[in-house]
C-alpha cells in the first residue's frame, strides 16, 4: 500500500476512535459476553481441518462464557490494507493475528489495545520468553502469542561423512562452523546457503545477534554499527569471499536446488523445511543447534492474537484471546498447523515426532525480529548495504556505518 494510503486510513482511525472514545469501554472489569469478530487466516491448505479446530476452541470458550464468537478467515494476501481500512472504518474485528513486524506499527499508532490491564491475574509463566519479546512495545502488552518458529541448521549427512566429520558432534560455534565449511569448500560443497535477496531475518540478524549486537532499540538508538555489528557484517563477508556460500548469494531468494542436488553442508530452515525434505525423502538429514558466538540466538517467527483500541466489547475479546492461548488450545491450534506452541506445557503434542521436538526445544533462542515500527522499512536499507559490501565495493565498517545512517534517517522521519 502506498504510504499517503496508509496516512489517510490512520488519519480515520483516529478520527473514528475520537468519535466512539466516549461509547467504547476498556474496562478490564467489564463483564464478558455479547458478540465478538475474529480474523484468522488459512494456516494449512485443508480449510475443513481448520474449520473444525476453530470449532472445537470457540466450543471450549463458549463452556465458560456466554458470548457469540464469530471466527472469519481472510487471505494473506494485502492483509495489512483489508484490517487497517476496516478499522479506520470501524467495522473491523475485535480479535486479529499478527505476526511481530506489524505489532508495533499498529500499537506505535493507538490502534491496539493494551492488554496490561486485562493479565493481572493471568499467569504469564508457561510462555516462551522469547515469544512474549514479540507481544510487547514501548514495556506494554499488545497480543498473546499461539505460535512460534526457530530457525537453525539442517545439515546433509553425506556431505559430513564426505568431508570426514561426526555427525554426533555437529559444529555449536562460528569457529567450529568455519572449520566444517572450510573443510566442505575443499571437497567441493558449499557450506550453506545465503539469500542475499530476501529477509534480513534470515541472513543478517541471527549472525548480528549471535556476536551479541542488535539493530536499534525501542528508543531509537542505532546499534547495527557498533563492534558486535561489523563483526557480523564481516563473518557474512568472509564467507562470501571464501567461497563458502554459493556466487548469487549477493541476490539468491533461495538455493534449493543446490542443497536438492546434495552439494550443500547445511541449510538454514525452520518447520516448513522440515517438512518438505521429509515429503521429499531426497536428503538424509540431521538437525544441529542454533550456533554461538558471544551468545546463542536464531530467528524465529512468532504469531499472536492482537485486540484492536475501538472493539465495542474489549472484555470478551481480550478473555477470548486469553482462553485462545492456553495450553488445551496451542494443542489443537498447533496440532492442526504444526507449528510450534508458545507454551512450554503444550509442546508435548511433538512427544512422537524428534525432529519437531528438537525444533521446540530450540525456541528460547528465538528472537522475532526487530520489534520497533520502522522494523520493516529498514530491511531494504540494510539490505542494499549488505549487498554492496558483498560486492566488494565497501568494507564491513563501512556498509554497516551506511546502514546505521540509513536507520537513523529513517527513525527520525
Amino acid at each position: 500500500m502506498k504510504k499517503f494510503s496508509l496516512l489517510f486510513l490512520l488519519l480515520g482511525f483516529l478520527l473514528v476512535m475520537a468519535a466512539c472514545s466516549d461509547d467504547a469501554s476498556n474496562d478490564a472489569e467489564g463483564e464478558v459476553g455479547g458478540e465478538i469478530t475474529v480474523w484468522v487466516h488459512p494456516y494449512t491448505g485443508d480449510a475443513e481441518k481448520e474449520e473444525e479446530m476453530w470449532n472445537t476452541i470457540v466450543k471450549r470458550f463458549q463452556e465458560d462464557h456466554d458470548a457469540e464468537v464469530n471466527i472469519e478467515v481472510i487471505p494473506w494476501a494485502n492483509r495489512d490494507q483489508k484490517i487497517l481500512t476496516a478499522l479506520a472504518a470501524n467495522n473491523g474485528p475485535d480479535v486479529f493475528y499478527a505476526i511481530p513486524d506489524q505489532m508495533p506499527q499498529y500499537a506505535n499508532e493507538g490502534m491496539l489495545l493494551e492488554l496490561d490491564p486485562y493479565l493481572e491475574d493471568f499467569d504469564l509463566s508457561d510462555f516462551v520468553d522469547t515469544a512474549l519479546v514479540s507481544t510487547k512495545w514501548q514495556d506494554k502488552t499488545y497480543g498473546l502469542p499461539i505460535l512460534q518458529e526457530a530457525y537453525t541448521f539442517f545439515y546433509n549427512k553425506e556431505v559430513i561423512e564426505a568431508i570426514g566429520e561426526d555427525p554426533e558432534n555437529l559444529p555449536a560455534t562460528w569457529e567450529d562452523f568455519e572449520a566444517w565449511a572450510e573443510k566442505a569448500k575443499e571437497q567441493g560443497f558449499y557450506a550453506t546457503t545465503f539469500q542475499g535477496g530476501g529477509s534480513m531475518n534470515g541472513t543478517l540478524y541471527p549472525y548480528l545477534w549471535q556476536a551479541g549486537g542488535e539493530v536499534l532499540t525501542q528508543d531509537d538508538e542505532v546499534l547495527i554499527n557498533n563492534e558486535a555489528g561489523v563483526e557480523a557484517f564481516s563473518f557474512i563477508n568472509k564467507m562470501y569471499e571464501n567461497g563458502w556460500i554459493p556466487e548469487d548469494s549477493i541476490t539468491a531468494m533461495e538455493h534449493d536446488a543446490i542443497w536438492n542436488s546434495g552439494k550443500m553442508l547445511a541449510v538454514l530452515g525452520s518447520g516448513i523445511s522440515l517438512t518438505n525434505m521429509q515429503s521429499s525423502g531426497e536428503i538424509d538429514f540431521i538437525i544441529g543447534p542454533p550456533l554461538q558466538n558471544k551468545e546463542q540466538v536464531t530467528y524465529g517467527t512468532v504469531g499472536m492474537f492482537v485486540i484492536p483500541s475501538n472493539t465495542d466489547n474489549p472484555a470478551t475479546a481480550a478473555e477470548f484471546v486469553k482462553v485462545l492461548t492456553n495450553a488445551d488450545n496451542q494443542r489443537t491450534f498447533n496440532e492442526v498447523t504444526q507449528y510450534i506452541p508458545t507454551r512450554e506445557s503444550a509442546k508435548d503434542i511433538f512427544e512422537e515426532q524428534p525432529y519437531l521436538a528438537q525444533l521446540a526445544s530450540y525456541t528460547q533462542y528465538a528472537l522475532p525480529g526487530v520489534i520497533h515500527p520502522k522494523g520493516r522499512d529498514i530491511m531494504p536499507m540494510i539490505q542494499a548495504e549488505l549487498q554492496t559490501m558483498m560486492e566488494g565495493k565497501k568494507t564491513p565498517q563501512e556498509a554497516a556505518d551506511s546502514a546505521a545512517e540509513a536507520i537513523e534517517g529513517a527513525v527520525g522521519q
